[in-house]
């Protein structure tokens, strides 16, 4: 017997960035959309891109037997509309235009190249369901592995809009590529800290907001903020049921950043919450943090462990007629700013 959703399309969203190759497979449902599948992994595709400005053989090899397993997924669930996009590394590299080639070549699979502010918006469009009813301005910021992206939304009676935003040309990746990433002295995270807070102040003056009028709330969908937060709550394996949408206090975030600088890279290997394929990217995300809070010092830190593939879902469900829905009723558009 058929399922009762199933005259409608199953969708797929895919986010190839500079860090993971991540995969989210869904159906519409009531209220949004019922995730049936998904695939996650460390690829390190822009590992080296930062000096070289080219992708590596390794870096492409590694990425396309992940893709190779998105194609695999995609097929079996019967995935008829999809969106997948490539970030930072694919536009930073001169060889990026052909690598996706060779993926459409080797997998089936053919990525696109987004630019910063469509990367932005899908960020915000994927989270916004964790914005606070009662914030009039917020901070979304996704710290990704080549780039991070920040969005100054205004906030009114359950919807947002961007006001402003930026993207950085560093993330995780590029960051422990110049400053180290393995054995981490305070000198070293401090220099990380004057690195970036020069971009960020720009930005912080062009929204006309900085620490003495700062959001109401800032809200991360980046690896980096799920971190600290796995680590926070002691975690003894990451589970984000527990993660995501938790509150995090500015403290909350200094104590676990020292607590890290504190440990060795083999120690920061061992939480299970960070694991080796992050144990040298951490610190450097959490730099990154440190001077987006230095700027915009709210107390509250909300945790997303959701964003580009959320956002692609959204606004696919959305051009069909189809998000929120629930199976055997008709379909409501639903609004994109909606919280």
């Amino acid at each position: 017997m058929p399922r009762r959703n199933d005259h409608y399309p199953v969708y797929g969203a895919l986010d190839l960035g500079t860090n993971n190759c991540r995969l989210l497979i869904a159906r519409p449902a009531l209220g949004g959309f019922k995730v049936i599948d998904a695939f996650s992994r460390i690829v390190r595709l822009g590992e080296g891109v930062s000096g070289s400005g080219r992708l590596s053989e390794l870096a492409m090899s590694r990425t396309i037997d992940a893709l190779r397993v998105c194609a695999g997924k995609l097929a079996w669930q019967n995935v008829s509309r999809w969106r997948l996009i490539a970030t930072e590394a694919c536009r930073m590299a001169a060889n990026g235009s052909s690598f996706i080639d060779r993926v459409e070549r080797e997998t089936g699979l053919r990525l696109e190249i987004i630019d910063r502010s469509l990367e932005a918006e899908l960020a915000v469009a994927g989270s916004a369901a964790l914005l606070a009813p009662d914030a009039r301005t917020a901070l979304v910021f996704d710290i990704g592995g080549g780039s991070t992206e920040l969005m100054w939304l205004a906030l009114d009676r359950g919807s947002y809009r961007i006001v402003n935003w930026t993207s950085l040309p560093f993330g995780v990746v590029t960051l422990a590529e110049m400053f180290g990433g393995i054995d981490v002295t305070p000198e070293d995270f401090d220099a990380m800290l004057d690195y970036v807070e020069a971009p960020l102040r720009r930005f912080a003056e062009v929204c006309g907001a900085g620490p003495e009028s700062p959001p109401d709330h800032l809200l991360g969908t980046s690896g980096t903020v799920t971190t600290i937060a796995g680590v926070h709550l002691s975690l003894m394996r990451y589970d984000r049921n527990r993660v995501d949408g938790c509150w995090l206090k500015r403290e909350d975030v200094r104590r676990v950043t020292r607590q890290l600088l504190a440990m060795s890279y083999a120690e920061r290997a061992a939480s299970p919450c960070i694991g080796k394929d992050r144990a040298d990217l951490v610190l450097a995300g959490c730099a990154i943090l440190e001077g987006i809070q230095a700027l915009w010092p709210s107390e509250l830190i909300r945790v997303a462990d959701r964003g580009l593939r959320e956002g692609i879902l959204t606004t696919l469900m959305v051009e069909d007629g189809t998000f929120g829905i629930e199976p055997g009723h008709s379909p409501a558009l639903a609004e994109l700013g909606a919280i």
